[in-house]
């Protein structure tokens, strides 16, 4: 099998620089994707579309009363301009969002240590003036971590806008120690739309064309990150699985999307599936890949269909000694919007061993991934879709249980979405 580990590290490296959404790096991250299709000899079309931005202009928190503190802080995106000129207000630590919790809290800046969806909604509901939550761990040294820059999501700004910065937890609990009386944050940000894009590439089978199997990975990472892991891994992962398929026509049409913007809330897959609903009748799988490549890990793979996939993997990898886990799960990624559409989905992720690799920060590096684990795993995949696109008929049906498929509503927020 002409799986290739150097080759898929060597595009890897191409890719290592912050690719976030809308910005240069995430165009310059589908430069590198698009010459690496053509290399292959075929050519690949970059469907664009728009994505909510943000660009933070001004941003201070400080403890006003009983002792003045200013407080390193990073603006929520997306939370609005309501502070652009101060709100100074009481102030109220929050340990849960219960009603217990939220009692007085009315026109105050409250301090909370999540802010999930619900949370948020109470928060609004009970009239908050604005809102601080900690991030990281209270042993981080400030100078080898970043403070993270997070952001509303829409699921959060449907119950309207709460001006809102985030802190270290250090700082945090400093804060909590002096018995804050009041609050000061000032927040000024632009908000507007950028531009981004799925890359897509396409094999036709040569006996039934008309049913296709997706296979996705994001190529976007965070602010900070050059996403070595998450997710520059996946994508380089796709092009060599891409390759294979050019060297080795299927029976079914093979159809690549590098998904763009997935890190801002799956805003590539969501677009595509949007865009292609006609299309969608004749997809009968979804192969994601994200996470892939660290030295220390172990391969899993996270089923969204009936159990029968579930068996089919344990004993293929029993089968042909490849050791792995297995999860009948939904997953966080590209596959959520495909699922969410009856398309039946399988991720294939290598968890690093806890302190093997990073995520979601700036050390989320090159150095702790293998030329030989990303070729591990891609063997794996190109072996299990020999199986599944060559088959003589396609063994996978076309649903997903509903105990899974709650689980999707529930992360899609479908019912609270409906009640609102």
């Amino acid at each position: 099998m002409d799986i290739k580990g150097k080759r898929i590290y060597e595009t890897l490296k191409k890719m290592n620089y912050i690719r976030l959404s809308t910005t240069e790096g995430e165009k310059d991250g589908a430069k590198v994707i698009t010459d690496e299709i053509k290399s292959i000899g075929l050519e690949p079309s970059f469907e664009e579309f728009k994505v909510p931005c943000y660009e933070i202009v001004n941003v201070k928190l400080e403890i006003t009363a009983p002792k003045y503190m200013l407080i390193e802080a990073k603006g929520y995106g997306y939370s609005g301009n309501g502070a652009k000129d101060g709100i100074e207000a009481d102030f109220a630590y929050i340990e849960s969002a219960e009603d217990i919790d939220l009692i007085g809290v009315e026109g105050k800046i409250v301090m909370v240590s999540s802010l999930g969806y619900e949370v948020y909604e109470r928060l609004a509901k009970a009239k908050v003036a604005g809102f601080i939550a900690p991030s990281g761990d209270y042993f981080d040294n400030p100078k080898n971590t970043d403070l993270d820059e997070r952001m509303l999501r829409k699921g959060h700004i449907d119950y309207g806008q709460i001006p809102g910065v985030c802190i270290r937890m250090k700082d945090a609990v400093k804060i909590l120690k002096t018995e804050p009386e009041k609050a000061r944050i000032t927040l000024e940000q632009k908000e507007e739309e950028g531009d981004s894009g799925n890359i897509l590439a396409q094999i036709k089978g040569t006996k039934y064309p008309e049913e296709v199997i997706v296979y996705t990975a994001h190529y976007d990472s965070v602010v900070f990150s050059k996403g070595m892991y998450d997710n520059a891994s996946g994508s380089a992962m796709l092009l060599e699985l891409l390759r294979y398929f050019k060297q080795n026509p299927p029976l079914r049409t093979v159809r690549f999307i590098w998904c763009g913007s997935e890190e801002r809330g799956l805003f590539g897959s969501k677009n595509y599936v949007k865009s292609h609903e006609e299309e969608l009748k004749d997809i009968k799988l979804c192969i994601n890949v994200d996470l892939a490549g660290p030295v220390i890990g172990r391969d899993t793979a996270i089923v969204i269909a009936e159990d029968k996939l579930c068996h089919m993997i344990e004993y293929m990898y029993k089968e042909i000694g490849h050791p792995m886990s297995l999860r009948h799960d939904i997953y966080s990624s590209d596959c959520i919007p495909f699922a969410d559409k009856g398309i039946p989905a399988v991720n294939f992720v290598r968890y690093g061993a806890p302190g093997a690799i990073s995520c979601h920060s700036r050390n989320d590096v090159l150095e702790p991934i293998s030329a030989k684990s990303l070729e591990s795993t891609t063997r794996f995949i190109a072996q299990f879709s020999n199986r599944i696109v060559n088959a003589y008929m396609f063994p996978v049906e076309r649903t997903i249980p509903e105990e899974l498929v709650g689980k999707i509503d529930k992360y899609l927020r479908k019912k609270q979405l409906k009640a609102d």
